[in-house]
């Protein structure tokens, strides 16, 4: 199960080193819940990534103000740990909330915009803009 992500801010500004924070983040991506062999599919893949992503999508409509929630997966190590620590920031949110969210701002506190190659860092993009896009056409359609 993936820690929230206040505890993840934290053990990140904890690890000094970026190998520590590397391992951690392979660690994050070991958390993540598994995605259903039927969400392996060509709706859910996120194009802009170098690696194989894919991202499925759930809204909860119980309460006042539709919520969603995120399952992922990749056949990369690190990315799998930037698609955990993106369900981790983005999972649970209101739909409003989510599509204003500020994930690049959260990736650069974390230090993961300065240490991943160009690659992962448009495909951590795509993934932000995928959860945008469904963000936003939940909160249009509320």
């Amino acid at each position: 199960m993936l820690p929230p992500i206040d505890e993840i801010v934290s053990n990140f500004e904890f690890l000094d080193e970026w190998d520590d924070r590397h391992q951690y983040l392979m660690e994050l991506g070991r958390k993540l819940p598994p995605l259903p062999d039927e969400a392996h599919s060509e709706a859910n893949r996120v194009r802009g990534c170098a690696s194989q992503v894919w991202l499925e999508t759930h809204v909860d409509r119980s309460g006042p103000e539709p919520r969603l929630h995120f399952l992922g997966d990749s056949d990369a190590h690190i990315t799998k740990g930037v698609v955990a620590v993106l369900i981790a920031f983005f999972d649970g949110r209101t739909a409003a909330d989510a599509a204003r969210a500020d994930a690049l701002g959260l990736f650069k506190k974390l230090g993961l915009s300065e240490h991943l190659t160009a690659q992962r860092s448009n495909g951590a993009r795509a993934m932000m803009d995928r959860i945008r896009a469904d963000a936003q056409g939940v909160a249009a359609a509320a």
